[in-house]
């Protein structure tokens, strides 16, 4: 009975900091995904709806957090990031051999753009896209490997200890605002058409190298041992909301290419 207690407590302890490592928290991957099923094409829908048996990217926007952590899909883990460290830039800094959240895209929309692909290898590629898409747009995930994404750096949140990865997955978001999901997508999918099509110019490095610079002003303004509290909740959250929007959009733009002939901003899968 004392070994299954300290198995219990070991288990409470060790959890919070293995899932630091992934992003935005549940509500932030929700927010992604829902905004991108409100710019699905009616045809895109169609081929999720097949594709999920009628669940949708919301329903699965959250899933390969746990997933990576079991042994069947333990190698996706190193696919949820990708670390640029302070002396090196997006295009010196050595890829890791395990694979890294560009990869992990690209691979996703391989899989999903090839119709000879099995029903379950096309359905795991969906619910992966739909996470990386999230994982893309948190700064931390394009954070240093030297802090792991500022794992290691210890902040104070409203005078609690945390570390600079746990704040922006959750904390800044909540503080942000006390939304549901829905009511995040409500209020931040109000762009013209002329602004979409601005932010879904680019591809999957162009989008990662915006993060990486954002990360290096995150790093910048939020050194070890810094206090957030209410001017830092007000300075981060235009930049969460983008963050959301963003991925959203461009989830819906890959799918909607991949599965839309007629989807009138359409472009190669492989220009992704």
């Amino acid at each position: 009975m004392k070994k299954l207690i300290l198995r219990v407590l070991l288990t409470v302890v060790v959890m919070p900091s293995a899932l630091s490592a992934f992003a935005w928290g549940q509500k932030g991957h929700d927010v992604t995904a829902c905004i991108a099923e409100r710019h699905l094409t009616p045809a895109t829908k169609a081929a999720v709806d097949s594709i999920f048996g009628g669940r949708s990217l919301v329903y699965w926007a959250n899933w390969l957090d746990n997933a990576s952590h079991t042994p069947e899909y333990a190698y996706t883990k190193t696919w949820h990031y990708r670390n640029v460290d302070a002396d090196k830039d997006y295009s010196s800094q050595p890829k890791n051999p395990q694979g890294d959240i560009v990869e992990g895209i690209r691979y996703s929309i391989r899989v999903l753009s090839d119709s000879t692909q099995t029903p379950g290898n096309r359905s795991l590629a969906l619910k992966m896209l739909t996470h990386f898409l999230g994982d893309l747009h948190q700064p931390m995930h394009l954070g240093h490997a030297t802090d792991y994404g500022g794992n290691t750096i210890k902040v104070k949140y409203f005078g609690r200890d945390a570390n600079l990865h746990g704040v922006w997955d959750t904390s800044l978001v909540e503080s942000a605002h006390k939304w549901s999901y829905t009511e995040w997508a409500d209020q931040l999918d109000r762009l013209s058409p002329s602004q979409e099509v601005l932010l879904l110019s680019g591809n999957v490095d162009d989008w990662a190298i915006r993060k990486v610079e954002e990360a290096a002003v995150v790093y910048a303004e939020t050194p070890d041992g810094t206090r957030l509290s209410y001017n830092e909740v007000a300075r981060w959250a235009p930049v969460i909301e983008d963050s959301f929007l963003s991925g959203g959009l461009r989830l819906a733009h890959i799918l909607n290419s991949i599965f839309d002939p007629s989807y009138p901003y359409r472009r190669s899968p492989a220009s992704f």
